[in-house]
């Protein structure tokens, strides 16, 4: 798993900078034992990396 924190917030959706690599997309389904209304930008984030659409995001997203 890897770790960052969340960049951006927007409507279902947000971004994670992540520790060592480019930001990541994410969508509010990709979140495990987390609501998207209770994240706030700077939480710190654990994650896998997956394929999406338009490249690598973040799958599995879970508050640290």
């Amino acid at each position: 798993m890897d770790t960052g924190s969340i960049k951006k917030l927007l409507n279902g959706f947000g971004f994670i900078s992540r520790d060592g690599g480019e930001d990541l997309f994410f969508h509010t389904t990709d979140l495990v034992d987390v609501s998207f209304n209770s994240l706030h930008e700077g939480d710190t984030v654990q994650f896998e990396v997956g394929q999406g659409k338009k490249g690598p995001k973040a799958d599995k997203v879970s508050r640290v």
